[in-house]
């Protein structure tokens, strides 16, 4: 306390500080900013530049999904398709076929479409053919194994929905030395298409003429199948006709005019054989339409079935009956002057 003011300094000290800082206390003006037409410039490329980044990301999502589904479906060899083959060929153990009835070599490798469903479910099958028929079984997608050398330790090939050009020249032409010395080949649905046009001898020997599509709209529709040759081993067992739904091949001449032996037919009054949905509508009829059929090559024989797409096909008791009585057919003696 002072004694002459009798003020407390302390109290005096506070409202001498508060006065001084109301003193230094000095207002700043609020500077507005100027919204010209410049700033307005900037902020309409942020937002350009923020709507661009956003379909930016839609647009890379969006193929990376449809890339996905092509992929998915199958379809990858179609839009992206491949000429590449093997030069280092599969590893075939010494003791491979010793003691088996038949040597059979499975072949899937796909440079086009690739049936992802019907390779899976064919590949089944030839494991169970295996081992209740005593047969030897090798699987492979390596065309390096079109080797004279390694052709000759096998009876019979089977292209099981191989698709596109997906050997060399030189592996090509050991398949068909092989197979004209006495070889058996089976070929299964895509291995009758339009991916093999390169290689020409097979698209004159074991086709029955040039592919011209197959139905869509639907893709896939039952039919009425007809055995024409009863008699044939290849058909042995077969009902007369049966059922079966299948992705339909038409081609530009029928295996009857080419001069193979027919061995089934589809009639098609049973479905619809137009191309629907791609472009114009397109007739792809035959009138007479043979999907299985066989013939010898040179010393060799084969046998091709258009069907066989869906998983669903191998699971079928005719066309169980059907692959295995070819492959035995074409192993045994099939009556071509085989050596």
């Amino acid at each position: 306390m002072d004694r002459r003011t009798g003020r407390s300094p302390i109290r005096a000290h506070a409202r001498l500080d508060g006065r001084c800082r109301r003193r230094d206390t000095v207002e700043t003006p609020r500077v507005e900013i100027e919204r010209g037409p410049r700033s307005r410039e900037l902020r309409s490329m942020r937002i350009f530049l923020r709507i661009l980044l956003v379909l930016g990301v839609l647009v890379v999502l969006g193929v990376s999904y449809g890339l996905f589904q092509i992929w998915r479906h199958g379809a990858w060899g179609i839009f992206f398709p491949s000429d590449a083959y093997e030069t280092e060929a599969p590893e075939i153990t010494a003791d491979f076929g010793q003691g088996a009835t038949l040597r059979v070599l499975l072949y899937t490798k796909t440079n086009s479409f690739r049936h992802k469903e019907g390779i899976a479910a064919v590949q089944a099958l030839f494991e169970r053919f295996a081992q209740e028929r005593g047969w030897a079984v090798f699987p492979t997608e390596n065309s390096a194994v079109f080797d004279p050398a390694l052709l000759d330790r096998f009876d019979v090939v089977v292209f099981a929905n191989a698709s596109g050009n997906h050997a060399s020249d030189e592996q090509d032409r050991a398949f068909q030395g092989w197979l004209e010395a006495g070889g058996g080949w089976l070929g299964i649905h895509a291995a009758g298409d339009d991916s093999h046009s390169a290689w020409t001898w097979y698209e004159e020997t074991l086709k029955s003429g040039t592919y011209i599509g197959h139905i869509l709209g639907p893709q896939t529709q039952e039919a009425r199948v007809v055995v024409e040759a009863r008699n044939h081993p290849v058909t042995r067992g077969l009902p007369p006709e049966f059922r079966h739904e299948e992705e339909w091949y038409s081609w530009d001449r029928g295996a009857r005019e080419a001069g193979f032996d027919v061995l089934l037919t589809v009639d098609e009054s049973t479905y619809s054989p137009r191309i629907v949905g791609m472009g114009p509508e397109k007739d792809i009829a035959m009138g007479d339409h043979p999907i299985v059929w066989a013939r010898c090559v040179v010393q060799g024989a084969a046998v091709y079935s258009a069907m066989g797409h869906w998983g669903a096909a191998y699971t079928q008791p005719y066309t169980q009956t059907l692959l295995a009585n070819a492959v035995e057919w074409l192993g045994g003696d099939p009556g071509c002057g085989r050596p």
